[in-house]
């Protein structure tokens, strides 16, 4: 892998998890990774694949300015004025955004799709989504080089959903001619986006089966020990719920957090095994950076793309990656898998 080390010796590699809207936040988390250290490898899935793909497509002095401009695109350019809304005001305006989307689309991401939802009506033709996602491939064209991200020398793999034989699919920059449509494929949630057909394949969201895929990389054998970052856009704590919106709301946050917590988990055990049948078997650190929303993030929170929430959660990202460069020098480097998650539950 090409790169440059963060800790001596440990290759650095960046995953990135999916979520829609949420994504900002790993913006904020490569503003600032890339000043201290240069991936050897980008794993993603969902918006951490539109995420990846915008960095390799781009020169390394123009890479976060390109996803700036991607947020900036996809955004809603509120009024400042709409972060100093009471609470519970902001928290209706976040789902009213969120359902709008929902609806209508999202320009840059998606559009409104015939029949979609008018296919639920007796004499409507069936239809497999609401909305179509043009718009993103459309976008992904213009800010991104697939020619300079297929010869990066920072290797980039992704993931989306057989949706019929119910198995991972991977791509990789080293093995395959990664396409927009590729990118297409890892972000398609049903039933909000159609499935996406690849060499007689049809795919739907990575984030379906892994939305954190930290195992592609701590399985793969590597002659030097790792330093994982892990940017993950829904945590696993939260208060019990009072409401609909809020028994939605802990459902989504635990059906896509409890997949991370399981394979981090899993892989803890698996290379501790490892490490007691092979004892050269390489150190790795994981550090794992959980996006804690605002309250008001409720239930179509990835669906919000306000320009407010968008700013909050880069600061966020940001803010977390930069605890998480603080507490690094004091890891323990010589674990099978060391767990750092920032901010602590």
């Amino acid at each position: 892998m090409a790169g440059t080390e963060m800790l001596e010796g440990f290759e650095t590699v960046l995953v990135l998890s999916g979520g829609n809207a949420l994504g900002a936040y790993h913006l904020g988390v490569c503003e600032a990774l890339l000043p201290a250290a240069e991936p050897g490898w980008i794993v993603g899935c969902s918006i951490g694949a539109v995420t990846g793909a915008i960095l390799l497509g781009n020169p390394a002095e123009g890479r976060l300015a390109r996803l700036r401009e991607f947020w900036s695109e996809v955004g809603i350019h509120d009024r400042p004025w709409a972060r100093l809304m009471p609470m519970p005001l902001r928290a209706r305006w976040s789902n009213g955004l969120g359902l709008n989307a929902l609806l209508a689309g999202r320009r840059g991401v998606t559009a409104p799709r015939f029949p979609g939802l008018l296919s639920l009506l007796p004499g409507m033709p069936p239809d497999v989504s609401l909305q179509d996602h043009r718009p993103l491939a459309a976008l992904l064209d213009r800010l991104v080089d697939w020619d300079r991200l297929n010869a990066s020398p920072i290797r980039f793999s992704f993931l989306a959903i057989d949706l019929e034989r119910g198995e991972e699919v991977w791509w990789d920059n080293r093995r395959d001619r990664v396409t927009a449509r590729h990118v297409l494929a890892s972000t398609a949630l049903p039933p909000l986006l159609p499935p996406v057909e690849l060499d007689g394949r049809w795919h739907w969201d990575g984030g379906l089966g892994n939305n954190l895929p930290v195992d592609h990389v701590l399985r793969e054998p590597s002659p030097r020990p790792l330093l994982v970052i892990a940017s993950d856009l829904y945590a696993p704590e939260g208060e019990r719920p009072g409401s609909l919106d809020g028994a939605a709301l802990r459902a989504q946050d635990l059906g896509f957090a409890l997949q991370a917590r399981t394979r981090i988990g899993a892989m803890a055990r698996e290379r501790e095994l490892l490490r007691r049948a092979e004892p050269e078997t390489p150190p790795a650190i994981l550090v794992h950076l959980v996006h804690r929303p605002s309250a008001h993030q409720r239930a179509l929170k990835a669906l919000d793309f306000s320009g407010t929430a968008v700013e909050e959660r880069v600061a966020q990202g940001r803010s977390d990656m930069e605890t998480a460069l603080r507490l690094l020098p004091a890891t323990p480097r010589d674990e099978p898998l060391a767990v750092v998650t920032v901010p602590p539950a």
